[in-house]
């Protein structure tokens, strides 16, 4: 970790803008559903209060497309963000404009003020500098502890920093120091977990971890894609057809033996909406016009014993459709062997913690990355540009 963080510079009597990701779920009432993101950022809210800083808070949420849309509006994020605290947290109705500018003058040391979604504006996706000049127009320092955004080019995470100070926040520093040390040193055995719908969204964090890792467990349906490559029948089954050549050359790259473990059976079925025909059969049997939705049995068992042997896991991607009961079990039970195993534990991606907190052991893990796409650009070796944008030691 080269980069400034808040412990590196003065905040006394400074208005502080920090970007964090409270892109969280509601529940039908309109309320946080789950506050595991804005938890994450409290131990950095709370050292800029308690070093007599103002706080200024930046997120998105959701997908509003440029546009103003009450269903995305962060205004239940500075309820739940208050009841957290213990503190009142102002809500800033425009992310920019002279009544939001207005009210951060007004900041005190030990306020809060949250603004309404960044999205809710078209410049913020398209970096556009004006609106990054008027963002850094609220405070006099930046903070970036938006990890799960860390990847994005955006007004809020790069642009603003050609007008501020900027330097990392404690959840920022303590993810690309996790993250780094499964490349730069991990304890042997490594054992890598990867799951998902797509080899395409992978292939880069899939080519670095053959080389970093001792055994890279595939599931989901990149792992149809794999065994479509070997000749399998997987034509009912979700796989990208014009992947094929991509998971052949991966597998040559593993070479012989098993660095890259493929499921040896399946839970199948005619489709996703009759779970309760299910069978396990051998890859070699998948009868005709039948689809792979999870892991079989013996696949578990094959990859708990890699498991339970590992001094370091990271786990990214469900490994069947975990979200439909019948088809997850194999997710929930590699979730389960992984927070029993003696070793590291990481694991990354919306999806996945949600299902370690479904198999209920999230308390068993020892590190949950706040970043899915973030956490794989970074294990693939690229840099984040709302990283690279901070100021060096």
């Amino acid at each position: 970790m080269h980069k400034k963080t808040i412990r590196d510079v003065d905040v006394g009597g400074k208005r502080v803008f920090v970007r964090v990701d409270f892109n969280v779920p509601f529940n039908e009432q309109g309320k946080v559903a789950d506050d595991t993101r804005i938890r994450a950022c409290l131990p950095t809210i709370e050292y800029l209060l308690a070093g007599g800083a103002a706080v200024v808070l930046a997120s998105h949420l959701g997908r509003p497309k440029g546009r103003p849309d009450d269903r995305f509006s962060l205004r239940p994020v500075a309820e739940r963000l208050g009841t957290l605290t213990g503190r009142p947290v102002r809500f800033a109705g425009e992310a920019v404009g002279p009544e939001t500018e207005a009210a951060a003058r007004e900041l005190a040391p030990g306020d809060i003020m949250l603004l309404e979604n960044v999205r809710f504006y078209p410049e913020e996706e398209q970096n556009d500098p004006e609106f990054a000049s008027r963002l850094a127009a609220l405070a006099d320092l930046y903070v970036n502890d938006a990890f799960g955004t860390a990847h994005r080019a955006h007004a809020s995470t790069v642009g603003i920093a050609a007008h501020l100070p900027a330097v990392a926040g404690l959840l920022l520093e303590r993810e690309l120091d996790i993250l780094g040390r499964l490349l730069a040193a991990p304890e042997h055995p490594f054992v890598a977990v990867i799951g998902g719908a797509k080899i395409s969204d992978k292939i880069g964090v899939l080519e670095r971890l053959i080389e970093k890792a001792d055994y890279l467990l595939v599931g989901g349906g990149m792992a149809n894609t794999f065994l479509a490559a070997q000749g399998h029948n997987l034509q009912a089954s979700l796989f990208e057809t014009d992947r094929l050549d991509t998971a052949r050359a991966l597998l040559a790259k593993a070479g012989r033996g098993e660095r890259i473990t493929l499921p040896i059976d399946l839970v199948v079925a005619p489709d996703r909406e009759q779970p309760e025909k299910r069978v396990t059969v051998e890859v070699e049997n998948i009868p005709a016009g039948w689809a792979a939705f999870d892991l079989g049995s013996g696949t578990v068992r094959l990859y708990a014993n890699r498991l339970r042997s590992a001094r370091t896991i990271f786990w990214n991607g469900p490994v069947g459709l975990f979200e439909v009961p019948g088809f997850d079990r194999g997710t929930l039970d590699l979730a389960r062997v992984i927070a029993a195993a003696e070793a590291t534990t990481v694991v990354g991606g919306g999806d996945t913690v949600a299902a370690v907190k479904q198999a209920g052991v999230l308390d068993r893990v020892d590190y949950v990355s706040t970043g899915g796409g973030a956490s794989l650009k970074l294990l693939e070796g690229r840099e984040l540009p709302g990283v690279a944008v901070l100021q060096d030691r």
